[in-house]
């Protein structure tokens, strides 16, 4: 990128020469007129006088005239330098204006205080890459976190909303094409404190051109990609060591995992939530057969997951030979009766309106709420600024890709331990999972679960840290409430992580050793309690003995005070 300065100064090389040249008229005509002094003799200024003169005249200052009175010839050739200088200086400003307010300036002098504002970034941050739905959830998620991001997107409207937006800690926005190598550079990519890079356009090219620089630019750093099509995403896994969300695989298998497993479905749900967002309800689809009215990349998706689920369907598509539908296939739209009822949805127990249209999806479920009111409707949106009918239309389950992959994307990069559990989770079956839920729903109220990770190490955790050195600690010691250690927290441990080995919902009576990790479950405000007796050694000794060491107990009283 040019220096701004530089840039500038090119720009006003014109006014500068005029400004030089009439100054240095001025000040010459003021050294040759002779003038007089309080005696009467003839005197003449000298340059440093005359430009002094000048200084003031042209700045429109006016001194007057000084150290002696004018001479009608100097008073002659002061009317002249006003004008003169007036003139001048209306020039150079109205030039400085005009190159201040020249576009491609703006966006010079725009990506300039961008560049400096990245280098002097201090604290790890993500690259995220597209301002749409699905950044806006995430930016706004990883704010809450505390973590800092550095947004690129090509549409202007959505970084003057960036701007707009009050977060905890305000993003940096670039106004450029993140599919340029250089634009990565100018936003971080090869800084120390970047953390990730995660591609979320509505462009796969750019997705898989924003991976590939991400990996040729620095190697080790971690991509998250989002795509929606198969070969995007064979592309994007088949180097490096990258991650790759397809929202229509992703709900639809969500889907699939509501129909045959709804624990299961509602305890991924709010795993996978992000911070303060409202405790969805637990959704009970019918297992039977399923309308799905669009054979897109969507459609595709969905019939896969609920085939191999052993779920029942019938397809409805325009053209059904084109986009490859299954034999049987109705055709049509879905938004006729006659087509709907040709697909058999009178004895259906679910419809499916995943076209890329937003008026036919609607179209779609009002009109088989008429034929059958009492089926499960799932509706694809396309358009965030049709979310108000959609609302309104008491959809029971609505897909919208920016929040299913902002969803699944926090997950990922809040801590790999939610993944872990995630995994183990699949491979219990839903009685497990219901009675999860009703842990779950012990230790919150009104908002999804906070799910953290404390990992015991001299750095994060040093109070507990010392305290598992010597074998003091077990884990039931880390639920004790710092105010009153008879009581316990309402917190739920998910998962010990000890030398790579996985402990769902270990036993609060083991013992816990150095280098361990726990994933914890409980309301936000639980958190900061625990996270604090982690890394106060007289807090910690209080839960551990009961004995309240001299300050301690004012100390814990006071901080504890503070996070009510």
């Amino acid at each position: 990128m040019p220096d701004i300065f530089y840039v500038l100064l090119r720009r006003m090389r014109t006014p500068l020469i005029v400004l030089i040249v009439m100054y240095s008229v001025a000040v010459l005509g003021f050294t040759l007129i002779p003038g007089q002094d309080a005696e009467g003799q003839p005197w003449h200024m000298s340059f440093f006088h005359a430009l002094y003169v000048v200084s003031y005249t042209a700045s429109t200052i006016g001194f007057g005239e000084i150290p002696y009175a004018f001479t009608e010839t100097q008073r002659l050739w002061m009317m002249f330098v006003i004008h003169l200088t007036v003139i001048g200086w209306l020039y150079s400003i109205g030039s400085l204006l005009a190159v201040l307010q020249d576009p491609a300036f703006r966006r010079l002098r725009t990506e300039y205080v961008f560049q400096r504002s990245v280098k002097r970034l201090r604290t790890p941050f993500y690259l995220v890459c597209g301002y749409g739905d699905t950044g806006g959830i995430l930016v706004k998620a990883l704010a809450d976190e505390g973590i800092k991001a550095v947004v690129i997107d090509r549409d202007e409207n959505r970084l003057n909303e960036l701007e707009l937006n009050d977060y905890i800690r305000r993003p940096l926005g670039l106004l450029a094409d993140a599919a340029k190598p250089a634009v990565l550079e100018m936003a971080g990519i090869t800084n120390s404190y970047c953390i990730g890079v995660i591609a979320l356009t509505d462009s796969d090219q750019t997705n898989v051109m924003v991976a590939l620089s991400a990996h040729l630019l620095n190697p080790n750093i971690r991509v998250l990609a989002r795509v929606e099509s198969a070969e995007a995403g064979a592309n994007i896994r088949s180097f490096g060591k990258n991650e790759v969300i397809n929202p229509f695989e992703t709900f639809a298998g969500r889907l699939a995992m509501a129909i045959h497993s709804p624990g299961m479905y509602t305890l991924f749900t709010w795993m996978t939530g992000v911070p303060h967002e409202p405790l969805r309800e637990p959704l009970f689809p019918d297992r039977g057969l399923w309308v799905i009215c669009g054979f897109g990349r969507f459609g595709k998706a969905l019939h896969r997951h609920l085939e191999a689920a052993g779920i029942p369907m019938q397809v409805i598509d325009p053209d059904p030979v084109a986009n490859q539908a299954p034999t049987g296939a109705i055709i049509g739209s879905g938004v006729e009766a006659i087509t709907l009822q040709q697909a058999g949805v009178k004895q259906a127990v679910g419809v499916i309106a995943g076209t890329n249209d937003d008026v036919s999806n609607l179209s779609i479920l009002m009109t088989a709420r008429e034929l059958r009111p009492d089926l499960f409707m799932v509706a694809r949106q396309n358009q965030r600024d049709n979310s108000l009918v959609f609302d309104r239309a008491d959809i029971d389950l609505l897909m919208k890709r920016g929040d299913v992959i902002a969803h699944k994307i926090f997950a990922l990069l809040r801590t790999p331990l939610i993944s872990d559990f995630l995994d183990a989770a699949r491979e219990r079956d839903d009685d497990w999972a219901n009675q999860m839920v009703s842990r779950i729903l012990g230790v919150v109220s009104e908002e999804v679960p906070y799910l953290w990770e404390i990992k015991i190490n001299k750095v994060r955790t040093p109070a507990l840290y010392k305290a598992c050195l010597m074998g003091q600690v077990q884990l039931r010691d880390l639920l004790r409430d710092p105010r009153e250690r008879v009581k316990s927290l309402p917190a739920i441990p998910l998962l010990l992580k000890r030398d790579g080995k996985v402990m769902v919902l270990p036993e609060l009576d083991k013992p816990l050793d150095v280098s361990d990790r726990l994933l914890m479950c409980a309301a936000w405000p639980v958190s900061h309690e625990m996270q604090w007796a982690t890394q106060n050694e007289n807090v910690l000794h209080y839960l551990l003995t009961g004995d309240e060491v001299s300050g301690g107990s004012l100390l814990r009283r006071y901080v504890m005070k503070g996070m009510k």
